[in-house]
């Protein structure tokens, strides 16, 4: 084999010199297409079309809204209602950022905002919410992740419309900005808003 190997064309030994660099450059370039060829808010979610996760989570302790304590998340809190299902936490960067955004579309009555503060301490989630104000009629506590895993989530913040007959109509993945609120979020809401109807 090694007789035929130094016998062959000058032209075969090239190509078989050539053929793994040619493969690592096209698996290089698909690898950095995927990275960051795409708007990772465009994630697709399998959840979109099926109902919400029936979980039920603890309230936030000590949270307060116009005088009385917010409620954990009760699964049937979705039926009959437009819901905006927000996960987030305290230490999440982005999740400042969106802040004021989710304050300003929680004064729109026609639907509900609920928040899921996912893996945060009690404290730093008060105190969060009393710097941005609470947008939130509803605060579960997800102190372990199990729920946001049910609900698909990547990474926090990200941001899930609920229909009022209780399924996932949208997924955001990422955080809500100037951007993404006006020519996003309000034209799923207002669709979700028209449709079930």
């Amino acid at each position: 084999m090694s007789d035929q190997a130094t016998n062959s064309p000058p032209q075969a030994r090239r190509l078989l010199v050539v053929l793994p660099l040619v493969v690592f450059l096209a698996l290089a370039g698909l690898f950095l297409l995927r990275l960051y060829g795409g708007d990772p808010s465009k994630i697709p979610s399998a959840l979109i079309g099926r109902p919400a996760p029936q979980t039920a989570l603890p309230a936030l302790d000590g949270l307060v809204k116009d005088g009385a304590p917010v409620p954990g998340l009760d699964p049937a809190a979705f039926k009959g209602k437009v819901s905006i299902v927000n996960v987030w936490a305290s230490w999440c960067v982005p999740c400042h950022d969106e802040a004021p955004l989710l304050t300003e579309l929680g004064k729109d009555k026609r639907f509900q905002i609920i928040g899921i503060n996912y893996k945060d301490s009690p404290d730093n989630a008060r105190r969060f919410l009393g710097r941005y104000g609470n947008p939130f009629g509803v605060v579960g506590v997800d102190g372990n992740g199990r729920a946001s895993i049910e609900w698909g989530v990547y990474g926090v913040p990200e941001t899930f419309l609920v229909g009022r007959e209780g399924t996932i109509v949208y997924k955001l993945v990422g955080p809500v900005t100037p951007d993404n609120v006006n020519t996003v979020l309000k034209v799923e809401i207002e669709k979700a808003l028209r449709a079930d109807k």
